[in-house]
């Protein structure tokens, strides 16, 4: 069956539309607000025709509603990288390109004029031709120099262009596989990999994080930005507040779970003073302006922050929050090795110290106690003893527990 082949022009719509499908769950039209009906299916159909299998459907209260789900025990490479591969065009560029290509096939340099002469002779032969003027032609030849397709060498006032050398890939296929499954911007990995002729899936992963791939043109910006230290403008779709909002940041450093794969952005606030984290899949339209002042120090900062950071939190309404301390002590018992040297290998601050024989006791100075607490927990059969400095954080640690031990056991047996 013929799936529905529309290309786009502005990939942040359909970025937008993937993530409400997917990231944050089954939606119905009505669930769209400030969305017309006739946008919401036009997208809808690009989805499908673009991910086949993976869209369902499900019927609830009367309404049809759309999910992606996506089982990555069986899919081996990011099917949202398809998104990235539809490109809009029309008959001009179609024609333009491949007539460029196949003049320039023969790794000759030519000028612009050259190249207007050979297009002229090409279409000759047509009782009906395209025509293209000198600054389409050379406005897409621009556009080729900048991709890498094409280069440029200039011999006194001559600007000569020709074909840019061909990437050798043999025997990279087992890089192109991993790096476009786990890397950002992976997608760079995906289109050379269509370039081979690679049959094998050499890679499974227990947890295939794929939702970064809508992410990819703005991790590339940051990337960008951080490389030549510049201050950047975006606009921030934080669910926090009603309406985006345009922010001013100096991009300094990209965090990604290894627990749910999200990406965040470690960058210096510019109207509230402050170095915060920022949510990669909430950032939209960066726009890379001058170079930023005091960059080395904004990273010398970071790495100080980083020696009390669980996670990415380092503020409380747009401050630096003061450390608060963690300690807890666990049970260790002989031939147990393996404990200690999970809490030496997992520790991502702090310090790992032996109180006696069979006692061993962490401690931590952090911003934020709440992002250690899941890790805690799984260790909470052998802790024998725990303190937080944050009161209400201790009162609903040992309530959460109470909880849990009144459920199983029942409260008879307190």
């Amino acid at each position: 069956m013929a799936g529905y082949n529309e290309l786009i022009k502005n990939f942040e719509k359909i970025r937008s539309y993937m993530r409400e499908f997917y990231v944050y769950g089954i939606k119905s039209r009505s669930d769209f607000n400030g969305k017309s009906a006739r946008s919401y299916d036009d997208e809808r159909r690009r989805l499908e025709s673009w991910l086949g299998g993976h869209v369902g459907f499900a019927r609830k209260n009367d309404k049809k509603n759309v999910f992606i789900s996506i089982d990555s025990r069986v899919t081996r490479h990011n099917p949202l990288y398809k998104a990235w591969k539809a490109k809009s065009f029309t008959d001009v560029d179609v024609t333009l390109h491949f007539i460029l290509f196949d003049i320039l096939c023969d790794n000759q340099k030519y000028t612009l004029n050259e190249i207007t002469d050979k297009i002229y002779d090409y279409l000759a032969g047509f009782d009906d031709p395209m025509s293209f003027d000198e600054s389409t032609l050379r406005k897409k030849l621009k556009e080729y120099v900048t991709m890498g397709l094409v280069k440029t060498q200039k011999q006194g006032k001559k600007v000569f262009y020709s074909r840019a050398d061909d990437v050798c890939l043999d025997g990279c296929d087992d890089l192109l596989n991993f790096f476009s499954e786990v890397a950002p911007c992976g997608v760079v990995g995906s289109f050379l990999l269509d370039k081979t002729n690679c049959q094998q899936d050499c890679f499974a992963f227990k947890h295939h994080y794929i939702t970064s791939a809508t992410d990819s043109d703005v991790i590339a910006t940051i990337f960008d930005a951080i490389q030549k230290q510049s201050v950047v403008t975006a606009t921030s779709l934080s669910n926090r507040f009603l309406q985006p909002r345009i922010v001013t940041i100096v991009p300094l450093r990209v965090f990604a779970s290894v627990q749910n794969g999200r990406q965040h952005l470690l960058a210096y606030h510019v109207e509230a003073g402050c170095i915060r984290a920022f949510r990669v899949d909430n950032l939209a339209d960066l726009k890379i302006c001058d170079k930023a002042q005091d960059f080395d120090k904004l990273i010398s900062q970071l790495d100080k922050m980083q020696k009390h950071m669980w996670g990415v939190n380092t503020k409380h309404n747009g401050c630096v929050r003061g450390l608060q301390h963690v300690d807890f002590k666990i049970v260790v018992d002989q031939n147990e090795d393996f404990i200690v040297r999970r809490l030496e290998r997992e520790k991502r601050v702090g310090t790992v110290t032996q109180i006696d024989q069979n006692t061993w006791q962490f401690c931590a100075d952090l911003y934020d106690l709440s992002e250690i607490v899941p890790w805690i927990r799984t260790f909470i059969c052998r802790i024998k003893e725990i303190n937080f400095s944050d009161e209400q954080l201790q009162k609903q640690f040992l309530a959460d527990l109470k909880q849990i031990y009144d459920e199983y056991c029942g409260e008879d047996d307190v």
